[in-house]
């Protein structure tokens, strides 16, 4: 039986509190739970140190970020009783292969949704945030999230990710500079910009999407055909994790099916955990934001860009932000 506390950093308005619920009661265990809006925003405050955390849930491409910079407790999920549960696809993934650090949490796709109410043309196309139609011009939320923003600008104009050729990245920036007028908002917390009806396009997560047309049904998540992110986000263990045990309990704890299934039946993403799905609501298994039509294009996971290729971001990014 263990006891005592257990401190979690994950991404905001994405845990389970039934599944955070039962894990307390199971191990006597006290769960204090903190967000954070971008993968940055977490590695910046790690690297500051002494955070007291135990828990944190990057994305793929900061796994391997903090792995490399020594951040993350090499806890082993691939030696523990549970882990004979997760998919076999998600195993040998270039951020962990073999998984010594971290274990999935939900994977996903990030493009935009839009109120089909609103406008309704032809949705899978990126030209609706970067030359948009009248009925959508100021009514547009982009993600605040530098990745994001400069991938889909590329994909729109066919050139390829983690781009070191500046003059591409100067059409990136003429790109993004001329569409800015038309963004009302550029901002992480996507439902709450969809159902207060304050957007009618919003770049999303598609978990994201599907919860916010629970609330506003008319709604609908594009797949552009110009392509679009897929991620994954994952479960690891601080460098020096003050309860370190209770961390490892937690790991274990994840890789079950049923609380993978709380999970997912909550933030609205596929888990990774074999058998989950007896587990989820049923509309999980339909919903169009989880299951992609056989004419999208395959997701593209972005591998994290070399130093020089961020620098450039970063000059992008600033620029566009003034």
């Amino acid at each position: 039986m263990a006891a005592g506390e257990l401190n979690v950093y994950n991404w905001g308005n994405y845990t389970s509190p039934e599944m955070i619920k039962k894990f307390e009661e199971k191990y006597d265990v006290k769960v204090n739970l903190d967000g954070y809006d971008s993968n940055e925003a977490m590695l910046a405050k790690v690297k500051a140190g002494d955070t007291g955390y135990d828990i944190v849930v990057p994305g793929d491409y900061m796994i391997k970020v903090m792995i490399g910079e020594g951040l993350l407790e090499e806890v082993k999920p691939n030696e523990m009783e549970n882990f004979k549960n997760v998919d076999p696809n998600w195993v040998d993934v270039w951020w962990d292969p073999g998984r010594n650090y971290s274990i999935p949490y939900q994977w996903g796709t990030t493009s935009f949704t839009v109120d089909t109410a609103i406008y309704d043309g032809e949705i899978d196309t990126l030209a609706l945030l970067f030359d948009p139609p009248e009925a959508l011009k100021g009514r547009i939320n982009m993600l605040n999230d530098m990745n994001d923003v400069i991938n889909a600008g590329l994909r729109y104009l066919g050139y390829g990710r983690c781009n070191g050729n500046q003059d591409e990245l100067r059409e990136v920036l003429a790109l993004l500079s001329k569409a800015k007028p038309h963004w009302r908002t550029m901002d992480y917390a996507v439902i709450e910009k969809l159902t207060s009806k304050d957007v009618d396009i919003s770049q999303s997560w598609n978990g994201a999407a599907m919860r916010a047309r629970a609330q506003r049904p008319t709604l609908k998540y594009a797949y552009p055909k110009e392509g679009f992110t897929g991620w994954m986000d994952n479960v690891a263990v601080l460098k020096g994790a003050p309860n370190l045990d209770n961390a490892k309990l937690f790991i274990n704890f994840m890789m079950d099916p049923e609380n993978a299934g709380m999970t997912s039946n909550f933030a609205r993403y596929a888990n990774g955990i074999l058998g989950s799905d007896k587990f989820m609501e049923p509309e999980m298994l339909s919903a169009p934001e989880i299951v992609m039509p056989a004419s999208a294009p395959a997701p593209d996971f972005v591998t994290p860009c070399p130093q020089e290729v961020v620098d450039l971001y970063n000059k992008i990014w600033t620029q566009l932000k003034q």
